[in-house]
């Protein structure tokens, strides 16, 4: 009998990795290990490992679990640049790709941002994975993810064997996840740089899991942009999400976000988006993401907005346990969704594939 592929995901007790964990054990012919410094809450059956991705014998533990692939979603997700968040982020990436070189891991897949990009004036009106990386360095996520890409260039040449593949998501959207996009569309006033009107990418939240899952169980080694099919303007993201625009003159919200960062309150409860990115494009390029990796979208940009527009405004009058059982039943949906395009492909597979022989 053949072996199960062993997949370990990192930083699995966080909304990624454990959205991710349960995607990947509904799937046949895989293990699925999860490794953390806190166990998981609500994960069954998950094979879990506690300990750091910046051990130093984390090579020796790939390699006695015979890891095939690793799923890196131990990230610290923070607004301002901070020691910790480096250490966490870059160190423990550079680590953990070291140690699956020495442990002879096949596949690593990581998670990005096209904010790595940069908003900028000057960007053409679809940024290709090899543009240059220019983001914002003031947001410390952002600048967490380009000191990682940076390194992955050199990486890649250095380990040519080890297949790394990369997926920068744009904004992203969902009922229950929390990002800069979702704390921006989720206050009373969202701001509005008078004169701008930026298109914009988003993807739903199920749709990140997705392509994740996707890149773990197919080959498509490289830099991938994930978005929805459509970008959209800022206004009809506002108009879709039932938010009423904030009219700010740019040079004043520049100066306000200036005090409140000098003052050392909490910036990102005030603007959660920097605002280079919502007054300048930075759209992605999708070519590769559907020629390539071979991965469609589920929801387009209107549909996803349109579902947490209806579960925001839901949220006022939902009781905890009223929204625990909307999760369930999302999930559920989800289950059974892949479940229905699994046996379809069976039935639609030539007679006698995957049949063995009768000799």
């Amino acid at each position: 009998m053949p072996t199960d592929r062993v997949i370990l995901v990192t930083g699995v007790s966080g909304y990624w990795g454990s959205q991710l964990a349960v995607r990947l054990q509904s799937e046949p012919g895989y293990h699925i290990i999860g490794l953390d410094v806190v166990p998981p809450e609500g994960l069954r059956d998950l094979d879990f490992i506690p300990t750091d991705v910046r051990n130093p014998l984390l090579a020796d533990l790939l390699t006695a679990e015979e890891v095939d692939t690793v799923c890196h979603l131990a990230f610290l997700d923070t607004t301002r640049p901070s020691d910790q968040a480096f250490d966490v982020n870059v160190v423990g990436t550079t680590r953990l790709l070291q140690a699956c070189a020495q442990a002879g891991v096949r596949k690593v897949v990581l998670k990005s941002s096209t904010a790595v990009y940069g908003a900028r004036p000057s960007n053409p009106a679809f940024l290709r994975e090899d543009h240059a990386l220019r983001g914002s360095r003031r947001y410390g996520y952002t600048r967490d993810m380009i000191e990682i890409e940076a390194f992955c260039q050199g990486f890649s040449h250095r380990e040519p064997r080890l297949m790394l593949t990369i997926l920068r998501f744009c904004s992203i959207i969902g009922p229950t996840v929390d990002t800069p996009l979702t704390r921006f569309l989720s206050e009373p006033l969202t701001p509005n740089l008078l004169g701008f009107d930026p298109l914009m990418q988003v993807i739903h939240e199920d749709d990140v899991v997705a392509a994740l899952a996707h890149a773990v169980t197919h080959d498509a080694p490289g830099v991938f942009n994930v978005a929805a099919k459509e970008a959209l303007p800022l206004s009809k993201i506002r108009g879709l999400a039932g938010k009423v625009p904030l009219p700010i003159f740019h040079p004043l919200a520049y100066w306000g976000v200036g005090v409140l960062g000098g003052t050392g309150l909490r910036l990102s409860h005030y603007v959660p988006l920097e605002l280079d990115y919502i007054r300048y494009p930075w759209v992605g390029d999708l070519s590769r993401m559907e020629t390539e990796l071979g991965f469609q979208p589920h929801y387009t940009a209107e549909e996803a907005l349109r579902e947490f527009a209806t579960q925001h405004r839901l949220g006022y009058y939902l009781t905890s346990s009223a929204r625990q059982a909307l999760a369930e039943q999302r999930l559920r949906d989800i289950i059974e969704q892949r479940q229905r395009a699994r046996a379809q492909q069976t039935a639609d597979a030539p007679a006698g594939e995957g049949e063995g022989s009768n000799e």
